[in-house]
């Protein structure tokens, strides 16, 4: 027993035909078993070595690694070490993805929360306001994709580099598959016409709950085996690269608040040479100087791109609707709720479709008149870039009588 713990090709070997007994159909309970009885534990990196190792011998195909990637999963729940993961520091691209994961996991506890209450339902008349909360909870669910998106574009690549390609392959397979089964959540929640509370249950079982399930099971394989390997494959000076580049995709219900930077790093030499300032036609700035400016400005925006994406918003003194990192790169309808989604989708398209060059609204809130207006931004060629969202507080200045020529420090000015 000694020999096989203190062995690790003998220990890959035994999962290595341990796979092989669930691909012909063995329970994953029973393998499960078998690993903890003979292995007690098994190292992360030999996971996926077994894994890679497999494909690259021809003994399984992808496709079928994919097919039986959630047995894999279930059976090694448990049995996977991780007392030899490096630490992994504040800030850091891995730090950011596990508490995005600890974020999903939060949405998927209130989903399943949510499931047990169809129970409680006495009319259909209550079916669609039911939907309409669980729509909400899979839109933020939705926001996973970014966290994909990071992987497959920024952290895949290196463990390619490294040699390690079938693994990610089969991963980026399971967010294709997880993504679509958020999508098929998404449309049956939309269908709320017709419902009735008899029907709700088979909804959950057969669409939601695999959609829920398939989010929180790629939690344990990133944090149990694709995390703590990566950690020890990829430099600082790589983790570094992903970091200033995950800015572009986004964050998944979590704004990073610490900003990682590892000891040695240089910047590149493209960046070195920039002489830091934005160049426009009417002058120039630096960076620390347009951030200054927008933000002062007595206004919130919000910069919509033309593929409807959320890519910049202010942060003035005086925030009238909270925003945070988390919304970068989201598809705007889903920061909306439900009822008003369609009102932006109209506008968005208006805008896109040169229909109007602006919508205005203005309502109370919480004892002030707030002024909201929309503007389609375009190029010199009339091109449409996206949409400006610009909102005020215009309280103070709606009181405002006569004419002040003076100079006059003050709060109404």
């Amino acid at each position: 027993m000694s020999e096989l713990i203190n062995n690790s090709e003998k220990r890959k070997e035994l999962l290595k035909h341990m796979i092989m007994q669930l691909h012909e159909g063995e329970a994953p309970d029973e393998v499960r078993g078998r690993l903890v009885n003979l292995m007690t534990k098994i190292p992360y990196n030999e996971v996926v070595e077994v894994e890679q190792e497999l494909i690259s011998e021809g003994v399984l195909d992808e496709k079928e690694v994919l097919k039986f990637c959630d047995i894999h999963t279930e059976a090694l729940e448990g049995a996977i070490d991780q007392s030899g993961a490096k630490e992994v520091p504040w800030g850091h691209p891995v730090d950011t993805f596990t508490r995005e994961n600890k974020e999903l996991l939060k949405v998927v506890g209130q989903l399943k929360d949510l499931f047990k209450k169809a129970k409680e339902l006495e009319s259909d008349d209550q079916v669609a306001d039911y939907f309409t909360e669980m729509r909400g909870q899979f839109n933020l669910l939705w926001d996973v994709d970014k966290h994909y998106q990071r992987k497959e574009n920024l952290l895949f690549p290196y463990l390619e580099k490294y040699g390690i390609t079938g693994p990610p392959k089969v991963m980026w397979g399971k967010h294709d598959e997880t993504r679509g089964l958020l999508k098929a959540a998404i449309e049956a929640l939309q269908v709320t016409e017709g419902v009735s509370v008899d029907e709700i249950n088979p909804v959950i079982e057969l669409v939601l709950l695999p959609a829920v399930e398939a989010v929180a099971d790629m939690t344990m394989k990133e944090e149990e085996i694709l995390f703590p390997m990566s950690m020890d494959k990829l430099t600082d000076a790589e983790w570094y690269e992903i970091d200033k580049q995950t800015q572009e995709i986004g964050f998944c219900l979590f704004d990073p608040s610490i900003e990682w930077k590892p000891d040695g790093i240089e910047e590149s030499l493209e960046e070195k040479e920039d002489d830091g300032y934005i160049h426009l036609k009417s002058g120039s700035f630096t960076k620390e100087e347009l951030n200054a400016i927008l933000n002062t400005l007595p206004i919130d925006m919000t910069f919509v791109d033309r593929n409807d994406k959320v890519k910049y918003f202010s942060q003035g003194k005086e925030r009238i609707f909270q925003r945070n990192r988390a919304i970068l790169n989201r598809d705007v309808l889903l920061c909306h709720p439900p009822s008003s989604a369609g009102i932006v989708e109209k506008i968005l398209d208006d805008f896109s479709n040169n229909a109007e060059d602006s919508a205005p609204f203005w309502i109370q809130m919480g004892g002030k008149f707030i002024h909201i207006e929309y503007f389609p931004l375009k190029n010199e060629k009339g091109e449409y870039l996206g949409t400006l969202e610009v909102s005020q507080n215009l309280t103070e200045k709606r009181k405002l009588e006569g004419e002040q020529r003076i100079l006059s420090y003050g709060k109404n000015k």
